[in-house]
């Protein structure tokens, strides 16, 4: 530590990130528990969890391909698919199992290209990933031709919608993924690497990482997540149509940035995106719970996001 240090300049940026992060977030539930009598019910509480999950789980793949420095605009298109891939084989063979060997499998494979554009044909992230998702688009309203697919089996439903202890199943899978990312970018090689990644792809490259494959590692993971939460998704609606999913995309983003991971790559964890996910929905849930029309939630999410990013700027420049 510096001899000038002390307080909160002497933190390390990571932790200050999240006790920001954890602060406004105690706001946040201390102002809704006073403003609405309906903030604290246990099934407003259960259903703020729900959507929790179900935005972390597709935020924290795209948590691991933003530490690389990179972005994948495909995720909420990748939903879409992957849900309307794995609603059509649960309809046509009843096997749950096969669905979600469908919708995890193109969500690896939507993966899989991502980084294969990115890490091999040099295409930019945001070219390559913007231009996957109008490809993704396509072939979905191409898929479904117009029809809706619903009415899944109750084992299948209960994916999202379900409860174990009281306590909605997709908040167990949150909390496991959780872990897993934990350990993953904290305690293990491939993790470090891809810190390495997005804090310098040329010093990682010259230090002997395999930079490419990482790369496609991201990627792969953030469509393997994307390819879980569509069917938590697909099971929570019970139904399936060509614009499943288009919503999510921007959400997710706006999680991860919240959450404190830089755009810029090398800077974030799983953890400040679960705390992201949790500030945007309940922000979200608060409008909805005051009756604030919902035409006003994209111009708060923004607003969020600008002061979330604009706080970690101060934050950066204080630690130098």
């Amino acid at each position: 530590m510096k001899p000038h240090e002390s307080g909160w300049t002497s933190l390390p940026h990571s932790v200050r990130v999240t006790l920001l992060r954890l602060i406004a977030l105690a706001l946040i539930v201390v102002t809704l528990s006073f403003t609405s009598d309906a903030f604290l019910t246990t099934n407003n509480v259960m259903n703020v969890l729900r959507q929790t999950a179900l935005l972390f789980l597709l935020a924290s793949g795209l948590t691991i391909v933003i530490l690389t420095a990179g972005l994948d605009l495909t995720v909420g298109a990748n939903i879409g698919l992957s849900a309307c891939l794995a609603a059509t084989v649960i309809k046509s063979t009843g096997s749950i199992s096969l669905a979600f060997v469908a919708g995890m499998g193109s969500g690896l494979l939507i993966g899989l290209v991502n980084g294969g554009l990115i890490a091999f044909l040099r295409i930019p992230p945001f070219i390559a990933t913007y231009g996957m998702l109008w490809i993704l688009h396509g072939v979905t309203y191409w898929f479904m031709g117009g029809q809706t697919v619903h009415g899944f089996p109750a084992d299948f439903r209960a994916i999202g919608s379900g409860y174990v202890w009281g306590i909605p199943i997709p908040v167990f899978l949150m909390i496991g993924f959780l872990v897993v990312g934990m350990v993953f970018l904290q305690r293990t090689r491939w993790g470090q690497e891809i810190y390495a990644v997005g804090a310098n792809r040329e010093a990682a490259h010259l230090s002997g990482i395999p930079v490419n494959r990482r790369l496609v590692l991201a990627y792969v993971m953030s469509g393997l997540m994307a390819g879980l939460a569509s069917l938590i998704f697909l099971a929570r609606l019970n139904s399936a149509e060509g614009d499943i999913g288009e919503s999510m995309t921007l959400p997710a983003i706006a999680a991860v940035l919240i959450g404190g991971t830089s755009l810029f790559g090398g800077v974030g964890t799983i953890t400040g995106t679960l705390i992201g996910a949790l500030i945007l929905t309940l922000v979200l849930n608060g409008m909805n719970l005051l009756s604030i029309n919902a035409n006003w939630q994209p111009l708060v999410t923004g607003l969020i996001v600008i002061a979330a990013v604009y706080f970690d700027n101060i934050s950066n420049k204080g630690n130098k």
